[in-house]
Parts: structure tokens; sequence; C-alpha cells
């Protein structure tokens, strides 16, 4: 109830600054300039990258869904829609449900596995970002933060130590996390191969809402780009408002801002990135939830507890 609360509040608010700053006929005035070939070739663009998003997924759980490429872009494009429309990230929840039910994928493996892949995501969201602002500043200070880019291969490098020590422990707690560890990567060529569609995905669907965003109004790309990151990067965090209302916004501002885009042009902007990021997810989700496949071998099932 909290969650429904916080997030009616941000959409109220959202409609009440933009009604103030901009107005709603000046706001979306730039869907009728924009050339509709740019639109559609976004729109291409971004499946792209869900398709992407999708190998990663059928990767990380094979052999399982292997043969299953189909049935796995549509979890894909249905828990991407959840997660867009409900408030407060529940719409998480759904893929470990979604992959119980396509693949018999137990709670135990795929909800440690969303984890992971979420914090892989964060990571290159934020890297890219910091990446994008400092090459405004200088080159010196992007290669600096290139330099963060071997951490999440430190950490998982010292994931058999943390194995080992759970090993030694009996406690209800240490079980729990035992079985969480086997959701994360067993082999670093996994690894490996995680970490490279975790950066394709992200950097095509950043580039493209980077680009789709300076269609909508005139800026520099490299703000485009550090504005489109700090939207993404508003949806990756742990809360949000219902279909992203206000938190997405208010992550575009606080990349475009820094960067000299003014403030009405910045919210604009936002606002209409916004649109085009659910429409989008609608139109596929919504597609994707229409489509009946086949049970595949593995059937259907609840997954453990």
């Amino acid at each position: 109830m909290l969650g429904w609360t916080i997030g009616v509040s941000l959409v109220g608010g959202l409609v009440a600054l933009v009604h103030v700053t901009v107005g709603w006929s000046s706001l979306l005035s730039p869907w009728l300039e924009v050339d509709p070939a740019t639109l559609a070739g976004a729109v291409v663009l971004v499946m792209i990258s869900y398709a992407v998003r999708t190998v990663r997924v059928h990767d990380y759980f094979r052999p399982i869904t292997s043969g299953e490429f189909f049935r796995t872009f549509r979890i894909v494009l249905v828990h991407n829609l959840l997660n867009n429309l409900l408030p407060m990230r529940s719409g998480e929840a759904s893929f470990p449900v979604l992959m119980a039910r396509g693949f018999r994928i137990p709670y135990s493996k795929s909800v440690p596995a969303l984890l992971y892949l979420r914090v892989l995501d964060l990571f290159f969201v934020v890297l890219l970002g910091a990446t994008g602002y400092l090459l405004s500043k200088g080159m010196l200070a992007a290669v600096l933060v290139l330099l963060l880019t071997p951490l999440p291969y430190v950490l998982f490098r010292v994931q058999p130590w943390i194995t080992a020590g759970l090993e030694r422990k009996r406690s209800r707690l240490a079980s729990i996390a035992r079985e969480a560890i086997h959701g994360l990567p067993s082999s670093s060529t996994l690894f490996w191969r995680t970490w490279v569609w975790t950066g394709l995905n992200w950097s095509s669907k950043l580039l493209v809402l980077a680009w789709i965003l300076k269609a909508f109004e005139p800026m520099p790309f490299s703000a485009a780009l550090v504005g489109s990151t700090t939207g993404e990067l508003s949806s990756v965090l742990p809360f949000h408002g219902i279909a992203g209302a206000g938190t997405y916004e208010a992550g575009v501002l606080a990349g475009l801002l820094p960067m000299g885009v003014a403030l009405e042009s910045a919210l604009k902007a936002a606002v209409n990135l916004h649109l085009f990021v659910l429409g989008v997810s609608i139109l596929a989700g919504t597609a994707a939830g229409m489509v009946r496949l086949p049970p595949n071998d593995a059937g259907e099932s609840t997954g453990d507890s």
C-alpha cells in the first residue's frame, strides 16, 4: 500500500510540475516534429537491445533454456513490462515466477541470478554514465573511471573463499547463503559471457535512448548520453514510482541539468523519452503476453520457496 501511495504521489507531482513549468501542449509538441523514420528506427534498436538481454538470460540458464530462445524472449519482455509499470520494483518478482513456470527453474537459483544480473546492470550503467560525463571534462578522468571495470571480476574471484567460509557454518542463514551462491556464475567463461552481453545490451540501449532524447530536444550528444544513462539508472535502483513516473524524469534531469541543459528543455526531453520507453515496453510486453507457446519439456511449475 505504501508503494502505491508513493507512486501516485510521484505521478501527481510530475503532472503538476509539467503543468506549471512547460504545459502539456508544449511538452508533447516534439512528437509532431520528430521524423517518423527516426522513431521507427529507435523502436527497432530498442527491440534489438531486448533481444541481447534475452541472449544474456538464455545463456546464463543453459542448458535448461537451450532451444527455447523465443520462450525466454517472451519472459524477458513480460518481465520488462511489469517492472516498468509496477511501483517500488515490485515487478521484479515476476521474473522468478515466469522462469519457474516456463522452465521449472527453482526460486533458489533464479532469485540470486536476478540479483547478480541487476548488480552487473547497475555497475555498467554507472560506468557508462560516468565515462560519458567525464569525457566532456577530459580524457584522463574518463580513463580513471574505466579502471573500475575489473571490479565485478574481483568480486567473482573471491566467491570461492566466501563459499568455503559458509561450508564451515551450520546456521540456517549460512544454508540460505550457500543455496543462493549456486545461482551465481559457476565458471570464468560464464562470467565473461554474461559481462559481454551486459555491456552490449546497455551500450546499444543507452546510445539509442540518447539519440531519441536528442531528437526530442536539441542538445549535445554527450549531454543526451548522460541524461539517458541517469534516467535508466533510476530504473535499476530499488525503488521507483508507478510506471517510473517522477523517478525516471528526475533521473534524466539529474543528468541533463549539470550538463547545461535548461530546465524547461530538460523536462520536456525527460518526459518524452519516458513516454517513448514506456510505449515500446507496453507494445512489446503486451504482444509477448498474448503469444501462447506450446509447453516445453520442463512443463509448468511454481518453483520452490
